[in-house]
């Protein structure tokens, strides 16, 4: 299977979407999903049973046009060019309307012969300003389909021609008819029988309301749209002489190093080669504090170096960046549909044909039950004009473009609309212990010395020694002794002790590192100072090192890993998110229980000692005693339990796979995005229901009404086209959504970019 994001143009309405889902879905090998929103059809296709151009002739037979994703190819109406073009339709066809309303609302403005006036201003908005709509309804009706703009013709259209009945042929008061062409109308005449202001103005109206969608639908993409033109357009290179050149980036090639000032953005993701500086990461992460960075740090393109000049090498180019990956699974989540869409897509698909079949019924129920030509068609022609299937359709596209767009933003990236619901239900959540609660790197702890050993000489001399180990604990001790006592001296004869420690000479001294067992070994028994420091560090959980030289243990260094600044603040939001914190570790259950109780997680939540492969287990346990879990994890061996969960969510600074894995991807590592992440998901699914609910009412409430004759025909195309605008406007209120974190910390700092 091969997926294909091919974009449609011409749809209106959501009945129209659901016609090209249809007709997509009918071809051999295809699933499809159209989004009425983004204008787009995400295509999962066999290409032994199904073709481009069959996929491109489906939409053709629905009687929309598709356009193949090609190198360089502009798809020919962005959201911008649609605003400008109906803005201007919509300038003229209210410039023309006005004088039209007002004569025929105000008695005083009918002069002699008016009628004519008002035909011949009203007459160009019927024909040229509806003019999409009834191009729209005649493409439909070759394919034998109505839609939105089907009823939106035929009620501007009936409205017009019962006027030009009215005026030649009909009651609009016509006097001194001496010639068959000599029609000269009483001044006053016809007001009630001609319905040429409805025409012309429900005609604005709807365009009206289809331009401020037009804006509204732009600002909905506009999150998704300014990170991708955040990437570089050119880069300078380094060549093999060290001089500089420029090309486009997407000359640029995996391996090649680059300049990057003080100021750019770095051109694509690579690896520091030389300098140092300073790295804002707003744009991926949300943080606004920027990062330092050094010689062997990992970039990532589009983020602003606000520091020193560096040199980096590429590491991954065009597609395979990190901001084409996000760009790409937020594409992906606006084009999904989520569950509670499906009603509406339902109802949309029949909707225009049972809206013809309510107006006919009202139109011979009101002729039949004795009241006046004028009266029954008004009401008919309401009944066409209030009835809006794009409320509909644009409730659940809207929301998510704007909420996956903030969540980019924020660093928060959903992976499908599937997700939303999951957020609503889940009532526990499993936290992974390592590079998820803690920072998943040992640090130097603290340091204890016997009674006549200086405390950084001993640091020194072990630093030196570890820093030819790659082990993480010896690294903690290297990179401590590097920072408190500067560059260490080189040390000889450097032996390893497999899960023992090491030993080497430095400056002329043997020395031995390693666990106590190794200094025991050789005739170094720890003494009482280091030995009491040795029982309370392992009372904690933590790793205890001993250093020996001159037939003596010298000095214990005590190693673990941190616990992230925020992730007891987090642990505090996901419970007032209503949500049970879990910790789940393979570590022992004393290292478990100080981390637990430095967050805030209960003792009784806290489930130690458990195998990589067991953690999907222990997530399947909660499932089955009734409960709906989510699970935050960074590594490969959190990938089975982040896909058995009802909702996983990866530490953006985890393995790939992990990420894979998961439904939510927090881009910062930070684990108060957890809680955002939900919220943000929750906000969204409310959105979702809030904008259904009221599209539904309108629906239901405003048809009876237009059927009953109390709605004006002018009434219900201004209500029409609000019930669009409405929608979109509060999936825009996801827009000003901010993180949970306490006010003055960096992540409230963030602009609404």
């Amino acid at each position: 299977m091969q997926h294909l994001d091919l974009p449609i143009s011409g749809m209106t309405c959501a009945s129209c979407a659901s016609r090209v889902e249809r007709n997509l879905n009918d071809l051999a090998g295809v699933t499809a999903t159209v989004n009425f929103a983004t204008e787009q059809a995400a295509v999962d296709y066999d290409p032994a049973t199904a073709s481009l151009d069959q996929l491109v002739g489906a939409v053709s037979d629905a009687g929309y046009e598709a356009h193949l994703p090609q190198e360089g190819h502009v798809h020919p109406e962005t959201p911008t060019d649609e605003a400008h073009a109906l803005r201007q339709r919509v300038m003229i066809a209210a410039g023309l309307s006005l004088p039209v309303l007002l004569m025929a609302m105000v008695p005083a403005l009918q002069f002699d012969n008016w009628q004519w006036l008002s035909l011949t201003l009203a007459s160009p908005v019927v024909v040229w300003g509806a003019w999409p709509f009834h191009t729209a309804a005649w493409t439909n009706a070759k394919h034998r389909v109505a839609t939105m703009d089907t009823l939106i013709s035929v009620g501007v259209l009936a409205a017009w021609l019962w006027s030009l009945y009215a005026l030649f042929i009909g009651e609009a008061g016509m006097t001194g008819m001496q010639m068959p062409f000599e029609l000269i109308p009483e001044r006053g005449a016809g007001a009630d029988a001609i319905y040429l202001e409805t025409a012309s103005v429900v005609t604005t109206l709807i365009l009206l309301g289809r331009y401020f969608e037009a804006r509204a639908k732009r600002d909905a993409g506009a999150a998704i749209r300014a990170l991708m033109d955040l990437g570089a357009t050119e880069v300078s290179v380094l060549d093999a002489g060290g001089s500089e050149r420029q090309i486009a980036i997407d000359q640029l090639a995996v391996g090649q190093q680059f300049v990057v000032r003080p100021g750019e953005r770095i051109a694509t993701d690579g690896v520091v080669e030389r300098g140092s500086s300073a790295v804002d990461l707003s744009m991926l992460t949300g943080e606004s504090v920027p990062v330092e960075v050094s010689p062997g740090s990992q970039v990532t393109g589009a983020t602003l170096n606000v520091g020193g000049q560096l040199i980096v090498r590429a590491t991954r180019v065009g597609a395979d960046t990190a901001l084409a990956q996000i760009a790409k699974l937020v594409t992906a989540a606006q084009t999904g549909k989520a569950p509670v869409q499906r009603l509406a897509d339902r109802v949309s698909g029949i909707f225009v044909p049972v809206v013809f079949a309510l107006a006919l019924a009202t139109l011979g129920y009101w002729l039949l039950a004795g009241e006046g030509a004028t009266f029954a068609f008004t009401a008919a022609v309401s009944v066409l004009i209030i009835a809006c299937p794009c409320a509909l359709g644009l409730a659940t596209p809207t929301a998510l473009m704007v909420g996956t767009g903030r969540g980019a933003q924020l660093g928060l990236l959903i992976k499908g609309p599937e997700v939303l619901e999951s957020t609503r239900q889940v009532d526990t959540i499993v936290l992974d212990k390592t590079g998820t609660i803690t920072t998943g790197t040992m640090e130097l702890q603290a340091v204890t010395t016997a009674p006549d050993t200086d405390r950084l000489e001993a640091l020194r001399l072990a630093g030196a020694v570890e820093h030819a180990s790659e082990h993480p604990v010896a690294r903690a001790i290297a990179r401590a002794a590097e920072r408190e006592a500067g560059p260490l001296p080189p040390v000889d004869a450097f032996t390893n002790h497999e899960g023992l420690g090491v030993e080497g000479t430095v400056e002329g001294q043997a020395m031995l590192v390693g666990r106590p067992s190794l200094l025991a070994e050789h005739g170094m028994p720890l003494g009482a100072e280091l030995e009491a420091a040795r029982h309370a560090a392992e009372a904690n959980g933590q790793t205890v090192i001993v250093a020996g030289w001159d037939g003596q243990a010298r000095a214990a260094f005590v190693v673990a890993d941190t616990v992230k600044p925020s992730s007891c603040e987090a642990i505090a939001e996901l419970r007032a998110l209503g949500l049970r914190p879990m910790l789940l570790t393979g570590d022992n259950a004393a290292v478990a229980g100080v981390v637990a109780a430095e967050v805030g997680i209960d003792p009784v939540d806290v489930i130690a000692d458990v195998l990589p492969a067991d953690k999907a287990s222990v997530v399947r346990g909660l499932q089955n005693a009734g409960h709906v879990v989510a699970m935050v994890g960074d590594g490969i061996n959190d990938a089975p339990a982040l896909a058995q969960a009802d909702l996983g969510l990866a530490i953006g600074t985890g393995t790939d796979v992990a990420i894979e894995a998961s439904d939510l991807t927090l881009v910062s590592g930070d684990l108060r995005a957890a809680a955002d992440a939900i919220g943000l998901s929750r906000a969204t699914l409310r959105t979702i229901k809030q904008n259904l609910g009221w599209a539904f009412g309108y629906n239901v409430a405003a048809i009876p009404l237009a059927a009953a004759g109390l709605l004006n025909p002018i009434i219900a195309g201004a209500a029409m086209a609000f019930s669009s605008v409405s929608v979109v406007l509060n999936a825009l209120r996801l827009r000003r959504f901010q993180p949970r974190a306490a006010v003055g910390s960096p992540r409230r700092d963030v602009k609404n970019r």
